[in-house]
């Protein structure tokens, strides 16, 4: 053998021949098994069939070098006749399957269309919700002078928030703080709490009583005729010049309040609003002292599970009692933690905890 260098080539192009040619045969099977269950005509099947011819169209090439070389090693004739000739065979198979395979390519791109469009819709999914909420209940809360805030927020197992705060200024020196929670979960438990907690703004900065607030809530919310939803809604008023605090709750679990060297609670003031259209509101007058720290928080909190206990009312004024003078971001994200550490059972409500130090 006068050129050894063509007898390696041979060998090596009839090893990937072999190769190739076991992983046409598994494309096949695949192939075939699609078209049963799915039909000739399935975009699938299509696309199974055009993989094979391609496993196949490549097999042949490798075959076709293997017995090329190995021809023109051999035997004493034309080595670039010989080579060119057999060479014939994989370029008539490119023409026999060369229309699958455009079809397989514009297959492929649709395809990859459809995933990118896809993927958009499911970011925007996933994005939705989290942008919801934190219209809801922000991460990030406006400062005020005298005043240290500190919030936490926990979605439940819904792909909307039902629970919102918020923190404003109403007149020059006077601050609302507001946490308020609408009954069950999805899209328009939050459209009705977005829609509670923006009309309360406008009615905290016309009626100086938060009680007068609620009332004028309530009437506009219960035009909406929501017959399964409520809303329980808690509303502190801080007058930094009159050193005072004015609370109204709807319905709300306790806020507690540390004041003169003691936890008290501040309970609900008038019912849920949205129960009852002519419902009427309360408001209670606290002094208000440096020190003083207001915490809020939504019944998910409250109702965490271990078994058929509660983590409870009792639990959250504990957690303020043992350490009154706790920075509030810190006293927010303590109380989440006992919670989740209490808890035996998934918490699958929402959870807002706000709480608000007088400085």
């Amino acid at each position: 053998m006068d050129t050894p260098i063509l007898a390696i080539v041979a060998v090596a192009a009839l090893v990937a021949a072999i190769l190739w040619g076991r992983s046409a045969r598994r494309l096949q099977r695949a192939w075939q098994r699609i078209d049963d269950e799915l039909g000739t005509e399935a975009d699938a099947t299509v696309l199974a069939r055009s993989a094979y011819h391609k496993e196949l169209h490549t097999v042949t090439l490798y075959a076709v070098i293997a017995v090329a070389t190995a021809v023109t090693a051999t035997w004493d004739i034309g080595e670039g006749e010989v080579f060119f000739a057999f060479i014939v065979v994989p370029v008539i198979l490119s023409a026999i399957f060369g229309r699958d395979f455009r079809r397989e390519a514009r297959l492929a791109e649709d395809r990859a269309l459809l995933e990118r469009r896809a993927e958009e819709v499911l970011s925007q999914e996933e994005l939705a919700p989290r942008r919801w909420a934190d219209r809801l209940a922000p991460e990030d809360l406006p400062g005020f002078a005298g005043f240290e805030l500190g919030r936490v927020y926990q979605a439940g197992t819904g792909l909307m928030a039902g629970d919102f705060y918020d923190v404003f200024q109403v007149a020059p020196t006077r601050i609302a703080a507001v946490i308020g929670d609408v009954t069950g979960h999805g899209i328009e438990p939050s459209i009705t709490a977005f829609q509670a907690k923006y009309l309360l703004r406008v009615f905290l900065r016309q009626y100086r009583d938060p009680a007068q607030a609620l009332e004028e809530l309530n009437r506009q919310m219960s035009t909406l005729e929501r017959s399964e939803e409520f809303i329980s809604l808690c509303v502190v008023v801080f007058d930094v010049e009159a050193a005072t605090l004015r609370v109204a709750s709807a319905g709300h679990p306790a806020a507690w309040l540390w004041h003169d060297r003691e936890v008290r609670p501040l309970r609900a003031t008038g019912p849920l609003l949205m129960l009852d259209p002519l419902g009427t509101y309360t408001s209670r007058e606290i002094p208000l002292a440096t020190g003083d720290l207001l915490l809020l928080y939504t019944d998910g909190l409250a109702e965490a599970r271990a078994g058929e206990q509660l983590f409870g009312e009792d639990r959250v004024a504990n957690t303020l009692r043992r350490d009154p003078g706790v920075a509030p971001d810190v006293l927010c994200k303590s109380l989440l933690e006992a919670a989740r550490e209490f808890a035996t059972e998934p918490m699958t409500d929402d959870v807002a905890i706000l709480a608000v130090k007088r400085t």
